[in-house]
């Protein structure tokens, strides 16, 4: 599933060539992608606005549009990407002239057969939400209020807040959107084996210092992601199989169960937890 990073990708595709068009057309005529709305109802919504800002927070984003007419702003456009949605933008002719870090280039020029949402401007250029697995969510108005502090911008005040509540696993609650928003399973099993800390152990038990250490390492990983296209760039990503060592001191990397995701660790330095049966 995308997680931080590559949703970012996402919003800087927007940032860089959706802001300031000016909506002629909209396709939300995927009853499930667009759900609750009706077909036509975004569109009615949309059409004759501008996008003006191209928001994110964790693993979600939205975009704000303009008034009609001198009118206040209109609806917020919210876009998640799902498992395997990207954002592309094309030209008049259907050119895909960009996808972000993380889409398949190369696929004939109107292909565009996964495209489960579409804005089409007056000037003939358009952005999508190109999804195969028709996975993703495209809706007005999402509720964003609810997610917890960006994962890229949290301070460590915020952060240790995060960490001092109750008596989850600490991988769960990395991966709690509410308390931190846009970390997912594979930049958590990063970010923890960054710190040495093992992914089952209660934030209740963690210590000041390994709080601290646990915020310095999840920043690392994410600046690394960000630059080097995506959490699958990041060191311990690829020791994440059965055989699979430790990147750091070649110990034997242990498979289990965390907040329900499969989950990776080093049997030397992240030590406390059984072996799985």
């Amino acid at each position: 599933m995308p997680e931080l990073p590559e949703v970012e990708s996402a919003r800087l595709v927007l940032e860089r060539h959706a802001l300031g068009r000016t909506i002629a057309d909209v396709d939300d005529s995927d009853t499930y992608v667009c759900r609750p709305h009706l077909p036509g109802e975004m569109r009615a919504a949309l059409v004759g606005r501008r996008l003006t800002e191209a928001n994110r927070r964790g693993k979600s984003m939205w975009c704000e549009t303009s008034g009609l007419h001198d009118a206040e702003a209109g609806p917020t456009l919210g876009i998640h990407l799902g498992m395997s949605g990207k954002i592309v933008f094309v030209d008049r002719g259907g050119e895909e002239i960009d996808g972000g870090d993380y889409w398949q280039r190369g696929r004939a020029r109107g292909d565009h057969r996964f495209t489960r949402f579409a804005l089409r401007f007056t000037d003939g250029t358009a952005v999508m939400l190109v999804d195969p697995r028709r996975l993703g969510r495209v809706r007005l108005d999402p509720p964003v209020e609810r997610l917890g502090p960006d994962a890229l911008d949290i301070t460590l005040p915020q952060f240790r807040a995060a960490m001092a509540r109750g008596s989850a696993p600490v991988k769960a609650r990395l991966l709690d959107q509410e308390a931190l928003a846009g970390v997912g399973n594979l930049l958590a099993d990063e970010a923890l084996w960054r710190a040495k800390l093992n992914p089952n152990r209660p934030v209740d038990e963690l210590t000041r210092a390994e709080v601290d250490r646990l915020r310095r390492s999840l920043r690392a990983a994410l600046d690394q992601a960000v630059a080097g296209g995506g959490v699958h760039t990041l060191s311990v990503i690829p020791a994440r199989h059965a055989d699979g060592s430790c990147p750091r001191c070649g110990a034997r990397m242990v498979r289990g169960t965390v907040g329900g995701r499969t989950t990776w660790w080093c049997s030397r330095e992240q030590p406390g937890a059984a072996l799985p049966a």
